[in-house]
């Protein structure tokens, strides 16, 4: 059917003429428009049959899955179709789409798997991303993807952007584009702040605030809780205080049925109380609401380093998304927010989210970017460009899951990245594959992937929620924790066409697997240390001395703390060493301990950092024994190495004249840097050093000399000399100042007579700064101005002094007095 947006009445509606002269002229738009105005559902059905289009598809990317499936739903039926038909959804393991789908509302992630079977996105003629602003790390990559795709290979290829709250400056500078704006229809909102709250109490807490706003005011009620466990909570709580309401819960997992109705009005007319997630803050328009009670949390995904997996947290809310939350009130009348905090906390409350690209683990998104063969991945558009230690990290743990070498994607790798799953998971499964053991491994990364089912009472042994795992699988069993992994372990089984098992299985099975995941957590017993155990990336861990792998003399780690020191193990299984043959390699190992006397080289048998065995390497690589002191240097040379006065006095002198000469480019000395460079310039010096009191006897100063060309050392010895010599004929040395700031001459009075005027370096253009002593070497002025100390100060020192130094010279002319070097007492 032909689609009339303009028969809608929402505030969208007034932009859509600009929207498509914009879409019609350039190939990438920024939308931003407050929560409900009609964005994420009027906007794609208005461009769905622009001619630019040429009948290709329109894909639109939302950041959560209800969002996607509800969106389809509200156009499908503007429509009157059935989803699937012009208007459809993929999201992880579900879709409905068909052959004549015009738009389809994917989940963030899908879009780039999709890029990496079609680079061109052949057929697709608008990629729009929705909330933008939540800045997850699947919509950034994507768009980073997109706009390569529209950069190099497909011009026409339009990018819509859209969000409630944006940067558009940023986001208009970086992309070239022009920004289309929606005033929205907002009422006011009457915003209450309840006092503090008890994160860990929230149900409770929530339920009492929702009872007073619903005795306070009129209309239906909206809640936010950071996830489902704390809204089943409330809702219990609800149902028997609030008998004559409609209490509906709201979050990801919910039946289709039951999102439905949390959505659209009570059919009984009775008032209604939906307990969301953050999911309701945008893309959801849920009719009636008058009243929002905010918790003021919400639920994120960051890096746990426990799992070494990416997890969901509860977070304090931003100020954007507390104003989100807000305005969910305001939608068809004046309304009302309780916010569960305090003014004070209001204010102090962070301006936007922080991106998910700066604190998520990123061996996905390098795997993609291997996969698309992007090596170097700063160099695509990126709003926030991923943090180049996370990168590292990530291509770390890829290259010892051997999806990279070299940094380049391997066939196991493309294996890896076709699996919709962490790396670490993947790998594991394909594992699992070759060795049949695919039953067991299908219930161990569902384990993995969610929270652990079982408390820390029964033990680390992940073995345990294996077996609960089958048993409430054998049983037809209930529990939400269960039935939740078993529905993602379905989701792998099916993946892999393999049945589910409820058998006895082989627990050192579990831990070769576990060890295929984490190669770095492989972990052997320390002797002597009950329960405490070496890990192969060289990290320590420990177990409770009570728990029944405690004294096992091998495990695999699934969860610890990754604190510094001694870790506490949370998940692991038993390891067979013999399992480990084929990850054991003889490596000639060259380090530097200075606590153990410095150079060693050695042959060892090596798991990781473990040494199964080791002997003296009798003739070493004399290059690698160089670049093992150059890495140690690196890390410890403010101590290794002899940094005299000398020394600083030489760097601060070549830093003074990189700031007070920039355009001779004059080399950065710090330490830091000559530590990090120290190859460059130490090498010459390093090779008969075997232990530390090799490296203190090093003539550093001579080193550094040389480290400087003929002519900078030239310059240096006239623009910033070592020393001045002064009227008495002494060589009196500069003391140069950090930060370039004019140097010290620190002179005794009588070696300066008949000085007219403050001595000058660096042709002239700098001035010492003259600290003046007494023939007791004590300062009595700081001056540079000398010719205004004889002419005004000198005789007021001179009183003070003669009375002290009655023996010495103190001339009533010192203008044409001689300077005397050394005590030479006045003639009788």
């Amino acid at each position: 059917m032909t689609f009339n947006p303009h028969q809608i009445n929402l505030p969208v509606t007034e932009i859509i003429p600009e929207v498509k002269t914009q879409l019609k002229a350039q190939n990438t738009l920024i939308i931003t428009a407050p929560p409900g105005a009609g964005k994420s559902t009027l906007l794609p059905l208005a461009v769905k049959d622009e001619a630019w289009l040429d009948q290709q598809k329109i894909l639109m990317l939302e950041p959560r899955r209800l969002a996607a499936r509800s969106i389809a739903d509200r156009m499908a039926n503007l429509l009157d179709e059935a989803v699937g038909q012009s208007v459809g959804y993929r999201i992880r393991f579900e879709q409905k789409t068909s052959a004549q789908t015009k738009i389809e509302v994917l989940t963030e992630g899908i879009l780039t798997r999709m890029m990496h079977h079609d680079n061109t996105l052949e057929g697709v003629g608008l990629v729009i991303f929705d909330e933008f602003h939540e800045r997850s790390i699947h919509a950034d990559l994507a768009l980073a993807l997109c706009r390569e795709v529209q950069q190099v290979l497909r011009p026409e290829l339009r990018i819509m952007i859209m969000s409630a709250t944006l940067d558009m400056d940023q986001l208009t500078a970086l992309l070239n584009a022009p920004a289309v704006k929606s005033r929205g229809k907002q009422y006011p909102v009457d915003i209450k702040y309840t006092g503090s709250n008890d994160p860990f109490l929230l149900p409770e807490m929530v339920a009492k605030v929702i009872q007073k706003a619903t005795r306070e005011n009129e209309g239906d009620v909206l809640a936010f809780l950071p996830g489902q466990g704390e809204i089943l909570k409330c809702e219990a709580l609800l149902q028997s205080a609030l008998k004559g309401f409609a209490i509906h819960p709201l979050y990801g997992q919910l039946p289709q049925a039951k999102q439905n109705a949390a959505i659209v009005p009570n059919k009984s007319g009775k008032r209604k109380i939906v307990l969301a997630t953050s999911i309701a803050e945008t893309s959801l328009t849920i009719e009636g609401v008058k009243i929002v009670v905010d918790c003021g949390y919400s639920r994120a995904s960051k890096f746990d380093p426990r799992s070494g997996l990416s997890r969901l947290t509860t977070v304090e809310i931003t100020k954007d998304s507390a104003d989100q939350r807000a305005g969910r009130a305001g939608r068809l009348g004046p309304g009302v927010c309780y916010r569960m905090w305090t003014k004070a906390t209001d204010h102090r409350l962070v301006a936007h989210r922080t991106p998910e690209i700066l604190e998520t683990d990123l061996a996905s998104l390098v795997l993609d970017m291997a996969q698309w063969g992007i090596v170097d991945i700063g160099r695509l558009t990126w709003l926030t460009p991923p943090p180049q230690s996370a990168i590292n990290q990530a291509s770390q743990i890829l290259t010892q899951l051997s999806a990279l070498e070299d940094g380049r994607i391997t066939r196991h790798g493309e294996k890896i990245h076709k699996l919709p799953c962490h790396p670490r998971i993947a790998h594991l499964l394909l594992m699992a594959e070759e060795e049949d053991m695919l039953p067991l491994a299908t219930d161990l990364a569902a384990l993995l992937e969610e929270r652990d089912p079982l408390s820390n009472k029964e033990g680390i042994d992940i073995n345990l929620r294996i077996e609960a795992l089958r048993r409430f699988r054998s049983n037809s069993g209930q529990g939400k924790k269960f039935g939740r992994i078993e529905k993602v372990a379905g989701a792998y089984r099916q993946m892999f066409d393999v049945a589910p098992d409820n058998g006895v299985f082989d627990p050192y099975e579990t831990g070769i697997l576990l060890a295929y995941a984490y190669p770095e957590r492989i972990a052997f017993a320390r002797p002597g240390n009950n329960a405490q155990f070496q890990l192969s990336n060289g990290n320590y861990a420990m177990a409770g001395h009570r728990d029944d792998l405690a004294h096992e003399p091998w495990l695999a780690i699934a969860q610890l703390d990754a604190r510094d020191g001694l870790g506490k193990i949370f998940m692991a299984a038993p390891l067979n060493p013999k399992d480990l043959a084929p990850m054991v390699k003889e490596q000639e190992v060259i380090t530097w301990d200075t606590k153990k006397g410095g150079l060693s080289a050695t042959r060892d048998l090596r798991i990781g950092n473990i040494v199964l065995q080791s002997k003296p390497l009798p003739a070493p690589d004399e290059s690698k024994l160089l670049d093992a002191i150059v890495d140690a240097v690196k890390k410890e040379g403010k101590t290794l190495l002899n940094f005299d006065q000398e020394v600083v006095q030489w760097q601060r002198r070549v830093a003074s004249l990189q700031k007070w000469r920039p355009m001779e480019r004059w080399p950065d000395v710090s330490t830091s840097t000559l530590l990090l460079t120290n190859k460059e310039w130490l090498s010459p010096y390093l090779n008969r050093v075997k232990k530390p009191e090799d490296l203190k006897k090093i003539n550093l100063l001579e080193a550094l000399k040389y480290h400087l060309d003929w002519d900078k050392q030239q310059a240096l010895e006239q623009l910033a000399p070592e020393t001045i010599k002064v009227p008495s004929g002494s060589n009196i040395k500069l003391q140069y100042q950090e930060n370039g700031e004019p140097p010290i001459l620190a002179v005794r009075l009588q070696e300066v007579f008949g000085l007219a005027s403050t001595p000058t370096i660096n042709e002239g253009k700098t001035g010492v700064i003259m600290h003046l002593l007494s023939p007791g070497y004590k300062p009595v002025q700081i001056t540079s101005d000398l010719q205004s100390f004889w002419n005004n100060t000198y005789f007021d020192v001179k009183k003070d002094l003669k009375g002290r130094y009655p023996k010495h010279v103190w001339p009533d002319d010192p203008w044409t007095e001689t300077a005397i070097r050394g005590i030479k007492r006045k003639k009788h």
